[in-house]
């Protein structure tokens, strides 16, 4: 393995603890702080909304220091920061002192997205594929989450899922600052051909048109990904009473549908690579709006067949709106538009999580399930004003 798929994996490990570590309070607070801490399900997650409120608000700062400075050194500070940062987490005796450390964890979480994406990103024509791949590995994080997190309060504590994936966090930091500086001093730089395709392809009319429609359906995809990962090993927990009979067994359901709906990227990198992002893109937005709707009163089996489903769908938008981004930017720009959207997308987070408590306190999920799926249609309304993008097509040699 050469220098530069070195750190492809590295990238791909960061974004899958980025994801992993903003959601173990999820499952603790569901599966175990309730009980220690004599607090109901919707008095206790409202503390997880500062942590994603910094999650969001630092993505912008993050992403223009990365352009005027060091993409890679960024991503060293974000993998010993937020490992750092689970530490203080885990030391918490009271929820005003985890909201703290989740607050830290959000800080660093926040670089992730502008920086290793663009980084992602970097040097390709076709970039599908490797943001696919790199969405697998957030999503696995999003799963392992409730799945690490169930396993440990079975077995040790719900600390224990702050502190060693902590160790490890900082374990890569190190790694990946030795890695970086083998790389060439013009690691930063994009082929020609890369940086080219974009001015070549598009006006800056299709431009303003393209990210217009990007950010709007970020802004409501960003609180359906967030409201679906957030909540679902609480949904287990309530509809899956017949098959999830510990912890553990919630966090294996949680992990079985995000896993296996995260590998649902990969066809849809190699879709958009392909065919028309806007063909591709209406399909996943039908499929969100059906499946939300059809949650209404299920449980058991069918519960977890439509959770698979409508994760699929979730999953499968997340690379569709960073290779448009991708496309229509230019490269010295890219971290800055890519952490505008996610400061979109986890903005609406802190929405999403005091929202989740009060439906799921005075309506229940089934409430929560029919509001998901109007805003999935509102995105399908969207996504239909979408030019008709052509596919990449590698030049020949």
């Amino acid at each position: 393995m050469n220098t530069r798929q070195t750190r492809f994996l590295l990238l791909n490990l960061g974004h899958y603890l980025d994801h992993f570590f903003m959601l173990v309070f999820a499952s603790a607070a569901a599966l175990r702080l309730i009980h220690d801490w004599d607090m109901s399900y919707a008095e206790l997650i409202p503390y997880a909304t500062p942590g994603f409120v910094a999650y969001a608000v630092f993505s912008l700062p993050s992403g223009w220091l990365a352009d005027r400075w060091s993409r890679d050194s960024m991503i060293i500070i974000f993998f010993i920061g937020i490992g750092l940062s689970s530490f203080i987490t885990a030391l918490a005796q009271t929820p005003l002192q985890i909201a703290l450390g989740l607050t830290l964890i959000g800080i660093f979480a926040a670089i992730y997205h502008p920086v290793g994406i663009a980084l992602v990103i970097e040097g390709h024509v076709r970039t599908g594929i490797p943001l696919a791949i790199n969405g697998v590995f957030g999503n696995l994080g999003v799963g392992s989450a409730a799945l690490v997190t169930g396993f440990f309060i079975d077995n040790m504590s719900w600390r224990a899922a702050f502190i060693l994936p902590g160790l490890i966090s900082v374990f890569l930091g190190f790694l990946y600052y030795h890695v970086a500086g083998k790389l060439p001093l013009n690691s930063e730089s994009e082929s020609s051909i890369s940086a080219g395709l974009i001015h070549n392809e598009y006006n800056r009319s299709t431009m303003l048109r393209v990210l217009i429609i990007v950010f709007f359906s970020t802004a409501i995809g960003g609180l359906i990904f967030q409201s679906t990962t957030f909540s679902l090993p609480k949904v287990f927990d309530e509809r899956l009473v017949n098959l999830a009979i510990s912890a553990t067994a919630i966090g294996w359901y949680a992990f079985l549908v995000f896993g296996v709906a995260a590998l649902g990227q990969l066809v849809v990198g190699y879709l958009i690579d392909r065919y028309s992002v806007r063909n591709i893109f209406v399909g996943v937005a039908i499929i969100q709006t059906v499946m939300f709707a059809a949650m209404d009163g299920k449980s058991g089996w069918a519960a977890l067949f439509i959770s698979f489903m409508f994760m699929l769908a979730v999953f499968g938008q997340v690379p569709i709106n960073d290779v448009l981004v991708g496309r229509v930017t230019r490269k010295d720009w890219r971290s800055r538009i890519l952490a505008m959207r996610y400061v979109l997308t986890f903005s609406l987070t802190g929405v999403a999580i005091p929202a989740i408590a009060w439906i799921h306190g005075n309506m229940g999920f089934d409430a929560l399930f029919g509001f998901l799926s109007v805003g999935a249609a509102l995105i399908l309304c969207s996504v239909v004003m979408l030019p008709r993008l052509r596919a990449i097509t590698m030049p020949s040699n």
